[in-house]
């Protein structure tokens, strides 16, 4: 930018930090951030990525998804209760906006955290950050499967939800092939998950196989 509009620019944000100040409470002046957040997003290079825009959302307004596989230890809690006293909030909760609410896609326990312990929730004055999951992603078999992303990256998940999941996902008429490659799964793996939980029905009508052609899993 030139000199010129470099301090109409500056100009022009602290006009917006003085709007902002005089609203009447923190709810309005969270209610404005999150609009003049949500419309820089929109002309963002990096707006595809949904960390790019993160908003503050009241925790009532965020509902829990039924297919959480990833179970933390009691130990693990009272650590994540430490960081988010003592950090902050260093990430935020991966959502789905449904009708006049959003639902957890990753971070069941980040706003566990919240929900159980008022000092959280005071210092957030009730709020929760979140990222929104692009919208290519928002049916729900995608969903389950970015969930599980999201748990197997950090290393930890729970082998009976994980099963359910995968027994909701065959239901829902994705073969193995669509399974491993969107889960994350290797053949061996599913099949001895399948083996491990006794779902006979995932075996009716199923075959595994090294040599999936790619078009066959998009």
């Amino acid at each position: 930018m030139t000199t010129m509009d470099t301090i109409q620019f500056k100009e022009l944000v602290s006009l917006l930090q003085d709007k902002i100040l005089a609203a009447k409470n923190n709810d309005e002046k969270i209610e404005m951030l999150n609009y003049a957040r949500a419309e820089l997003h929109e002309v963002s290079p990096l707006k595809h990525h949904p960390v790019d825009f993160v908003r503050w959302e009241k925790s009532d307004n965020v509902e829990v998804n039924e297919y959480n596989p990833n179970a933390v230890a009691p130990p693990e809690m009272q650590l994540l209760y430490e960081s988010i006293l003592n950090d902050g909030y260093t990430m935020p909760i991966v959502s789905f906006k449904e009708e006049q609410h959003f639902k957890i896609v990753d971070g069941f326990h980040r706003r566990e955290t919240e929900r159980r312990n008022n000092d959280i929730s005071e210092s957030t004055l009730g709020y929760i950050p979140l990222s929104t999951i692009r919208n290519t992603q928002a049916d729900t078999s995608n969903r389950m499967a970015s969930t599980i992303r999201h748990n197997r990256a950090r290393g930890s998940h729970n082998i009976e939800l994980m099963s359910q999941i995968v027994s909701e996902l065959v239901e829902m008429g994705k073969g193995d092939a669509w399974i491993c490659k969107h889960v994350g799964m290797s053949v061996d793996e599913l099949l001895r998950l399948k083996q491990i939980t006794g779902l006979a029905s995932l075996f009716q009508n199923k075959s595994f196989s090294d040599s999936w052609d790619a078009k066959e899993v998009l």
